[in-house]
């Protein structure tokens, strides 16, 4: 079946408006004002009355290490690319994919959009305080509504209306500490007797350090934004680090851990008289984060929209907003939709565990590109590697800690994402650290394997393919993946025998056409186009090149050609690449009825070419597939006497049960009056693959021995004749004892007219 794709093609991001915004009010802000949020001024006291003062520090030390080295890993990003709209979409799908950004990108936004109606519920409960018989989703729904107006204005109009939200916070920072002036008693390092465990306390805590986002979501609306992130993230996390120790520190001075633990409202319990100070600062602290939300969930969409993701007719603009618009607008309906719902606390985890998962990729682009070495990856601040995947891990780490079921939830979703956004087929037209990490990889990988011992149990069959056009000889690339699928390596070349200057132009497109060949085939190999001046000697070239280190090819397989000139070219390649340690195999392929109820599979057991291991070898990896699965093995061979059957049939079972490989074995005499051609192609007729071995050929002997074997395959199916060569020759069947090696060496299979050789 052909696989569909979707090239994404490189769009033009979202225009910047002029005079972009800066640091302080386009990262610093947002960033810090969601970091000072509901948790600061409700669940502080909280975790200081659960945890102790110790504990309360140690959890605040442990939250904001994480998240400054996320800081530090968001800074490596953005100053090593031009970070576009879409902020740490942009920053993950630029660098691990376009399927693992939308797999983050999609539920980042459906995140950063509910968060607007879980900060507008939050609003409503603190209004309560004041007036108590308040409806809550009404509140709600208008604070949404009124947040949606500010962003459509613009996200400048928006961001400077936090300016006095922040002097507010401010000023209950000031009332706190009055508070706690008058309230001032010897601090207390004990916890309630009754709290939860330290880690419970962490999960409830960590979400107030989960906003270092905001800030970076808006960076198609920053000046320079390379620079901007980097220095408002980092001084965002610094602030509210020291911000939440003053009010651990102060807290524990002024109330005992069981009034901390049990009064969300202490701040206003310590203010006493002047604590209507308080309140503006927790309502510009909850309303600037949903503003923060509000600002960024449509931005995200609209990235996805410029990067063919999502439809385009999603991203249209509206006359009367300033950004995006119909963004905004499906934005504000998600929001809606979670208020009409009512109750968030079910949802407000997976929200949760949605930032952390980006925050983990953030830190993981970040480690892998460092890693990875790749030459592109040249930031102007730099991270070590060990920085950014400790990040990670605490990330995935705090997710379980907080709620495994929601963990599970998120996961669930975001690998349904990533499943449907590959089952698209969508192709990037950037590049991203996937590639340069991999070349890492199987550098180090090679590197290894360089030192360790060769042996004869770790052969894997890696095939080079000289197949010509593959859409005229489809079975003979499918007999090939068949011997390598899931266990080796197979490379498809078509080899042009001319000038390299004339046709090594159309090289690239061709190789482009054959591999896609190949993917709609199902057929996972490595297609090759090369250019060489003459068939034999092109041939023997690419196969002592192809490969590399350690994982070279070891068998060159070839198909049966119908040209007598060529068949024996064939041969005489075979004979030198055999020289080299080059295994080969001609293969005279037929359709195969694949719904036969059970397939079988003949293997001819002859002579003394050293053959038979992997004759064995590779009808039990045919076996092996899916295709193949319980078909039938039988190894035949024909003997001159009696003596010599029994001797036979004794050896082969003796190497069966060695090497643990199931099959059944027929050792039959050859009747007076029949060649062996006669016997092979009588006995084989109805198998659907045989395998038979090829013997060394003498210069000159090429064309007798090609019609010969001509003559055999003729009347038989698929057949695979096989030239076992390489220092493991004899001895691929495994780990057999020393005497059943030499028992493999020593009788083999030539099933070649005039020619048997029986075992001796």
């Amino acid at each position: 079946m052909k696989r569909s794709g979707t090239i994404l093609r490189a769009t033009r991001q979202p225009a910047r408006p002029s005079g972009g915004l800066g640091t302080f009010l386009g990262v610093f802000t947002p960033s810090i004002l969601t970091i000072l949020g509901v948790i600061l001024f409700l669940r502080t006291g909280w975790v200081v009355g659960n945890a102790g003062i110790v504990g309360a520090i140690a959890i605040v030390v442990i939250a904001h290490v994480v998240t400054f080295a996320t800081a530090l890993s968001i800074g490596a990003v953005a100053t090593n690319m031009r970070v576009g709209a879409g902020g740490a979409y942009y920053m993950i799908s630029r660098s691990l994919g376009v399927e693992i950004g939308a797999a983050i990108g999609i539920p980042l936004f459906l995140a950063q959009a509910l968060s607007v109606a879980l900060y507008a519920f939050g609003l409503a409960e603190s209004l309560q305080l004041i007036w108590p018989e308040i409806p809550q989703r009404p509140v709600a729904a208008a604070t949404v509504i009124v947040v949606s107006l500010l962003a459509s204005r613009g996200s400048r109009i928006a961001l400077r209306l936090q300016l006095p939200i922040m002097a507010a916070i401010g000023i209950a920072f000031i009332a706190l500490g009055v508070g706690v002036a008058e309230n001032l008693t010897r601090p207390t390092l004990q916890a309630v007797a009754d709290a939860p465990g330290f880690w419970a306390v962490f999960a409830v805590f960590f979400p107030a350090v989960t906003g270092i986002m905001a800030g970076v979501s808006l960076s198609g609306d920053l000046r320079r934004p390379e620079r901007a992130i980097p220095r408002g993230t980092i001084a965002a996390v610094l602030t509210g680090f020291v911000v939440y120790l003053f009010v651990i520190v102060a807290l524990s001075a002024a109330a005992t851990p069981g009034d901390l633990a049990a009064d969300n409202l202490i701040w206003f319990s310590l203010a006493g008289g002047i604590s209507f100070l308080i309140l503006p600062g927790l309502w510009g602290a909850i309303f600037s984060s949903a503003v923060g939300s509000v600002l960024a969930a449509p931005r995200t969409l609209e990235a996805m929209i410029h990067d063919r993701i999502l439809p385009r007719f999603m991203g249209r603009s509206i006359r009367s907003v300033a950004g995006p618009g119909v963004p905004l607008v499906l934005s504000l309906v998600v929001a809606m939709g979670a208020v009409l719902i009512g109750d968030l606390n079910a949802v407000a985890p997976v929200l949760t565990m949605f930032f952390l998962t980006t925050y983990g990729m953030v830190n993981l682009v970040a480690g892998v590109e460092k890693l990875a070495g790749d030459p592109s990856f040249r930031p102007t601040m730099h991270v070590p590697w060990w920085i950014s995947i400790s990040a990670a891990i605490a990330c995935f780490w705090v997710m379980f800690l907080i709620s495994p079921i929601a963990l599970t939830v998120a996961l669930s979703f975001e690998v349904a994402v990533y499943v449907l956004m590959r089952r698209r087929a969508l192709v990037a037209p950037w590049g991203d650290l996937r590639r340069g990490a991999l070349v890492a990889l199987i550098r180090s990988t090679v590197m290894q394997l360089r030192r360790l011992p060769q042996n004869p149990r770790n052969w894997r069959p890696n095939v080079l393919l000289f197949a010509g056009d593959i859409t005229r000889r489809p079975e003979l690339v499918r007999l090939a993946s068949w011997l390598t699928r899931d266990r080796g390596i197979l490379t498809v070349a078509d080899l042009w025998v001319g000038d390299l200057l004339e046709l090594g132009g159309a090289v690239p497109e061709a190789e482009q056409r054959l591999n896609r060949e190949l993917e709609e085939m199902r057929i996972a190999a490595f297609g090759e186009v090369e250019i060489v001046p003459e068939f034999s000697n092109g041939a023997l070239a690419v196969a002592q090149a192809n490969g590399i280190a350690g994982i070279e090819s070891n068998t060159a397989m070839f198909g049966w050609s119908t040209k007598p000139q060529r068949r024996a070219d064939v041969l005489a390649v075979i004979e030198r690449l055999a020289t080299l340690g080059i295994s080969s195999v001609i293969c005279q392929p037929r359709p195969i009825d694949l719904s036969r109820r059970r397939r079988r599979i003949d293997i001819w057991w002859g002579g003394l070419q050293q053959n038979g291991d992997m004759l064995i070898l590779f009808g039990h990896l045919l076996s092996l597939n899916p295709e193949w699965r319980d078909a039938a093995i039988t190894i035949k061979s024909i003997a001159t006497s009696e003596m010599m059957m029994e001797r036979n049939r004794a050896l082969l079972t003796r190497v069966l049960r060695s090497a643990r490989i199931r099959a059944d074995i027929e050792v039959m005499p050859r009747p007076n009056g029949m060649s062996v051609a006669e016997v092979i192609s009588r006995s084989s007729t109805d198998a659907d693959v045989v395998l038979m071995g090829l013997r060394s050929v003498h210069p000159g002997e090429e064309h007798g021995y090609a019609s010969r074997l001509d003559e055999l395959a003729r009347s038989l199916p698929s057949v695979l004749f096989v030239r076992s060569a390489g220092a493991f020759r004899g001895r691929l069947l495994g780990d057999e004892p020393e005497e059943e090696r030499h028992g493999v060496r020593g009788t083999e299979e030539i099933p070649v007219v005039g020619a048997w050789s029986p075992p001796t």
